[in-house]
C-alpha cells in the first residue's frame, strides 16, 4: 500500500501488523509455496514473488485470499463463505469508522477502460475543493492511475492487489487509516477493473456507483446483474462516442431499471464534459440518509 504524498509503503503480516518502509518490489515470477500445518496436513500453492520460500508451522492460523487462488483442502464454497462473513465484520468497522468522522465514501466500480480515473480526474479538478474529495486507488499493478490523481490534486492512497481482482475490506480499512481524510470529507473508492467480484464485497461505503460506457455492449446489465442490482448510481460514460459505435441507450437504461429501479443513472461524457452536473450534485449528497 503507498501513500503518493509521503511515498511511504506499508506492509502488513499475518497478524494485521503493519509495518512502514520505502523500496520497489517486483511480483512477477510464480512459485511454489508450501505450507505444513501442527494439525498434520500440508499443501501447496503459487504465489507472485520474485523469490522461493517455504515455512513450516507448529499453530493453525486463518488464510485470507483475495487473490484467486484455491487450496487443495476443505470446501471451496465454505471458505467463500467464511471469507465474506469476515470481510462483512471489518466492513461495518469501517463503516463505524467513516460515519464516526462524518466521512462519506463512495466505491466506484467498472469494467476496466470505462473511464473510472478520466471520471475521477475530472471531478477532482472541477468539483475537488467543494467535495472535499480524497481518493484511495484500487489496482493489481502499478501507480499509474495513482499519480493522475495526485496529479489532478487529489490525496491518494494507492493499493495493489497483486493477483487480487477486487478490494476487501480489510485493504480499504488499512488505506483510510493511512490516507486520514478530515471530518466530512468525500473517499472516493476506485476499484479494480472488474464487473464480477468487487460486487460481492462490502468495503464498508455509503454508496455504490457502476460506470459504463457506450464502447461496451448495451446488454453489460444482463450479463452482470449483481454489479448493477447493487448499484446507487450508473454513469453511462464516453457518450461523445455514441454516433461512432452501436449501443442502444434505452435498452441500456431500460436493463438497470429492470434489475434496480432506484439506480440514478447519469449520461456524461467525461473527457468533454457533458452531463457532469448532475454527477456532481449526486457525489454532494451521496451516502447522505434519505438523499440518494
Amino acid at each position: 500500500m503507498t501513500n503518493l504524498q509521503t511515498g511511504e509503503h506499508v506492509h502488513v503480516d499475518a497478524a494485521g501488523n503493519e509495518f512502514v518502509h520505502s523500496h520497489d518490489h517486483h511480483h512477477k515470477d510464480e512459485h511454489e509455496h508450501h505450507h505444513e500445518h501442527g494439525d498434520g496436513h500440508s499443501h501447496s500453492h503459487s504465489h507472485s514473488h520474485g523469490h522461493e520460500h517455504s515455512h513450516e508451522h507448529g499453530h493453525s492460523h486463518e488464510h485470507e485470499h483475495g487473490n484467486g487462488h484455491t487450496h487443495s483442502h476443505g470446501s471451496v464454497v465454505s471458505l467463500e463463505h467464511e471469507v465474506l462473513l469476515k470481510n462483512d465484520r471489518l466492513a461495518e468497522q469501517n463503516r463505524g469508522w467513516l460515519e464516526g468522522r462524518a466521512i462519506r465514501a463512495v466505491n466506484l466500480m467498472s469494467s476496466p477502460g470505462a473511464g473510472k480515473t478520466t471520471l475521477l480526474e475530472r471531478t477532482i479538478r472541477e468539483r475537488g475543493s467543494a467535495l472535499n474529495l480524497r481518493v484511495i486507488e484500487g489496482d493489481q499493478e502499478t501507480t499509474r492511475d495513482g499519480e493522475r490523481i495526485r496529479a489532478a490534486g487529489a490525496s491518494v492512497v494507492q493499493i495493489n492487489t497483486g493477483a487480487g481482482c477486487h478490494l476487501d475490506a480489510a485493504m480499504v480499512g488499512r488505506a483510510l487509516r493511512q490516507l486520514d481524510p478530515p471530518a466530512r470529507s468525500l473517499v472516493m473508492i476506485e476499484n479494480v477493473g472488474n464487473l464480477v467480484c468487487p460486487a460481492m464485497f462490502d468495503l464498508g461505503e455509503q454508496a455504490r456507483a457502476v460506470v459504463a460506457s457506450v464502447t461496451e455492449g448495451d446488454d453489460k446489465p444482463a450479463k452482470y446483474p449483481h454489479m448493477f442490482r447493487g448499484a446507487d448510481a450508473v454513469v453511462l460514460n464516453k457518450m461523445d462516442l455514441l454516433p461512432h459505435v452501436q449501443f442502444d441507450v434505452a435498452a441500456f437504461e431500460k436493463r438497470v431499471h429492470e434489475l434496480n429501479p432506484r439506480a440514478k443513472i447519469f449520461r456524461v461524457s467525461a473527457t468533454r464534459g457533458d452531463g457532469l452536473d448532475a454527477w456532481y450534485d449526486w457525489l454532494r449528497d451521496a451516502g447522505e440518509p434519505g438523499k440518494t
